[in-house]
C-alpha cells in the first residue's frame, strides 16, 4: 500500500525562517518526498487541513498549486499500483516526463532567445527590446545552461539582492521581475515546465510610486519667455513637447508615426502602439500651427522624424526612436535647465503635465482617464460605464489648450 501526506519540511531549517512544503510518499515502510517548490512560515501552514492559512497573503493561488500537484501524484500512483510497477523510481521518472519535455531539456536562456526572435518577426521590437534587456541582466547573475525548474526561491532572492546592491533602481528591478515571470509563465503554456515549479509566489518586488513629472503652468509661460532661436534643437524639441501636450500626452513614438491619411478633417485618428488602443482626437489651432511647420519636409509621415522608406515597427524604427527621444530629451533639459526648473524635462512630462492642468482646472478624474486612454476604477464596474461623449473630451482639451495659447499670445 502506497500512502502520501502533504507536510511541511521542519527538519531543513531555513535562515529566512520559511520551510518547504513537501508532498511525502510511504511504501513498504520506506519514505521519500517531492517538493512542491513552495515555502512558508512555520505559522502559515495547518498540519490537521494540509493546507496554508488564510493569513498567507496568496493562500488561495498557492493552495490551489498544492492540490493540483497532490492530484497529479495521486493519479500517477493509483495507475502504477493498478499495474503492480509502483516504485519511487518509476514515479519520479513518469512525473517528470509530465513536468518537464524529457526530448530536449531546453534551457530559459534558449525559450527566452526563441520568444524575442519570434516578436522581432512579428515587429514586436519594442516587447522584443524589454526581454532581450531582462534576459542579459538575468543571465549575467545566472548562467546560459539554467532550467526552468532550477528557478527557485534563493536563485531570485539572491538575483533580487544583487540588483539592490548594484543600485538598480525598485521600479527597474520590478520591471525585470515582472519579464523574468512573463516568460516563466510562457514556458508553463508551452508545457517547457510544469506549474508545480512555479517559483515566483514567495517573491515581491514592489514597485514605487513614480516621482512627480509635471510642470506649472508658470514654467511653460517661463520657457514661452526663453529666446528659442527658430530652427535649433531646442526649438524643435520644444514643438513635440508642444505637440504632445495638445494631444492629449500622446507619446513621442506615436507621434514619430504619425502620417497625413491619420488626420481626417479636423480630426487626428490613430492606434496607439504600445496598447493597440485607438484614439481620435480634435486637433487644436495650437498643434495644427506645428504641423504646418513640418508640412511637406517628410514624403511618408507628418514629422521629420523617421525616414519615409523605413519599415514601420522593425528593430531599426525603434532604435531610431529611441535615439531621437533620448536627443529630444537632451535639449528639453538644456530648456528646462534655462529657466531654473526643478526636475528633468523630457518628452514623458508633456502627457503628465495636460492631466496634471486637466485636474487643477476642476475637471474629473473620470474624465481624464477617458481621455488619456486609461481605466478608472474597478474594471468590471466601468464596463458598466457609459463611455463619455467625444465633445466633453475635445471641450476640455480646447480649454486647457487655450490656457497655453493665452501664453503664447502675451509673450
Amino acid at each position: 500500500m502506497v500512502y502520501y501526506k502533504l507536510i511541511l519540511d521542519t527538519k531543513r531549517i531555513k535562515e529566512d525562517g520559511l520551510y518547504t512544503i513537501v508532498i511525502r510518499i510511504t511504501h513498504n515502510r520506506n519514505n521519500t518526498t517531492i517538493t512542491t517548490g513552495l515555502r512558508v512560515k512555520l505559522d502559515q501552514w495547518d498540519s490537521t487541513s494540509q493546507l496554508i492559512i488564510k493569513s498567507h497573503p496568496n493562500f488561495q493561488k498557492l493552495n490551489s498549486s498544492i492540490s493540483e500537484l497532490y492530484l497529479k501524484i495521486q493519479k500517477i500512483i493509483l495507475a502504477l499500483q493498478e499495474s503492480g510497477e509502483f516504485s519511487f523510481e518509476k514515479l519520479k521518472d513518469q512525473l517528470s516526463n509530465r513536468t518537464v519535455i524529457k526530448v530536449e531539456q531546453i534551457t530559459f536562456h534558449e525559450f527566452s532567445n526563441k520568444l524575442i526572435k519570434d516578436m522581432i518577426q512579428l515587429n514586436q521590437t519594442g516587447n522584443a527590446l524589454i526581454y532581450q534587456t531582462a534576459l542579459n541582466r538575468f543571465m549575467s547573475y545566472s548562467n546560459k545552461s539554467i532550467k526552468f525548474q532550477d528557478i527557485d526561491y534563493n536563485l531570485l532572492s539572491g538575483y533580487k539582492n544583487s540588483l539592490l546592491s548594484s543600485g538598480v533602481k525598485q521600479n527597474t528591478i520590478s520591471n525585470y521581475f515582472r519579464t523574468i515571470k512573463a516568460i516563466y509563465n510562457k514556458g508553463i503554456k508551452a508545457k517547457i515546465v510544469d506549474r508545480a515549479f512555479y517559483p515566483f509566489y514567495d517573491i515581491t518586488v514592489k514597485q514605487e510610486r513614480t516621482s512627480k513629472r509635471s510642470i506649472s503652468l508658470e514654467a511653460i509661460k517661463n520657457i514661452m519667455g526663453v529666446d528659442l532661436e527658430l530652427g535649433t534643437a531646442k526649438w524643435h524639441s520644444w514643438n513635440y513637447f508642444m505637440l504632445s501636450f495638445c494631444l492629449i500626452g500622446i507619446s513621442f513614438t506615436d507621434l514619430a508615426y504619425l502620417k497625413t491619411e491619420n488626420i481626417i478633417k479636423d480630426r487626428l485618428a490613430f492606434r496607439r502602439r504600445k496598447t493597440h488602443k485607438l484614439y481620435n482626437i480634435k486637433i487644436t489651432g495650437h498643434a495644427l500651427s506645428i504641423f504646418s511647420i513640418y508640412k511637406g519636409i517628410n514624403s511618408n509621415y507628418l514629422l521629420p522624424i523617421l525616414p519615409p522608406d523605413i519599415m514601420e515597427d522593425t528593430l531599426e524604427a525603434k532604435k531610431l526612436i529611441s535615439q531621437w527621444i533620448k536627443t529630444t530629451n537632451k535639449y528639453l533639459k538644456r530648456v528646462g535647465k534655462d529657466i531654473g526648473l526643478d526636475r528633468p524635462l523630457t518628452t514623458y512630462v508633456a502627457r503628465h503635465t495636460w492631466a496634471t492642468t486637466a485636474k487643477k482646472l476642476g475637471y474629473s478624474n473620470e474624465l481624464i482617464a477617458e481621455a488619456m486612454g486609461h481605466e478608472f476604477g474597478n474594471k468590471t464596474t466601468a464596463i458598466y460605464l457609459d463611455t463619455f461623449d467625444k465633445d466633453e473630451i475635445d471641450k476640455m482639451n480646447e480649454t486647457i489648450c487655450q490656457v497655453i495659447v493665452q501664453i503664447i499670445n502675451h509673450k
